[in-house]
């Protein structure tokens, strides 16, 4: 379970910045993570910018939205270092979908949790193939708190830590929802992957 740190205990002057990661399989409810760090941060009146990658418009152009509908405006934006521009002065920045950006992302979320800002990413770990996705990886190396979530292996019932891609498609980015993807554990997902061979 995360636990929310503790911000200072009023004495100080300037603001502590960090990063935390929310990272997983597909259905695991990352977003949802994401949704309700970032929904407590404006009932505390902070300033909350949220971005995600341009590229995902499964739901709403502009909105986050988790697979259980619950929503958070949203500025899209193509490049990690956008967010600089449009972010440096919040006291929280919300990442969506963090496994879509560039290489530089965790260069701009070190620039604004040093600014003082608290930064929240959450994305998938793994690709379709089980392998580091992404900037996911040197996020998670910079990152404060890790938080690992889990889905529930849609074929026997077990932690799923794996998303299977049952669409047919090489491709390492494939926006896709239940009609092409499958919350699986390790046996399940090898068992999968097997089949494709």
């Amino acid at each position: 379970m995360f636990i929310e740190p503790r911000t200072g205990n009023g004495n100080n002057t300037h603001r502590r910045g960090w990063i935390e990661v929310i990272c997983g399989s597909m259905f695991s409810g990352k977003t949802e993570e994401l949704i309700r760090r970032l929904n407590r941060a404006k009932i505390a009146k902070q300033k909350v910018e949220i971005f995600k990658p341009a590229l995902d418009k499964r739901y709403h152009d502009l909105d986050v939205v988790s697979h259980n509908d619950n929503a958070i405006r949203s500025t899209p934006v193509d490049f990690a270092h956008d967010m600089l521009l449009l972010g440096g002065s919040s006291d929280v920045v919300g990442i969506d979908e963090a496994q879509f950006f560039d290489d530089g992302l965790a260069e701009v979320c070190v620039k604004l949790a040093n600014s003082g800002a608290r930064v929240i990413a959450a994305g998938l770990d793994m690709d379709y193939l089980g392998n580091p996705f992404g900037p996911m990886p040197a996020l998670m190396a910079v990152a404060e708190y890790v938080t690992k979530v889990h889905a529930i292996c849609v074929q026997c019932g077990d932690i799923a830590t794996y998303s299977f891609r049952s669409a047919a498609s090489e491709n390492q980015v494939l926006l896709g929802e239940t009609d092409s993807y499958e919350a699986r554990c390790r046996h399940c997902f090898l068992e999968g992957m097997k089949g494709k061979k």
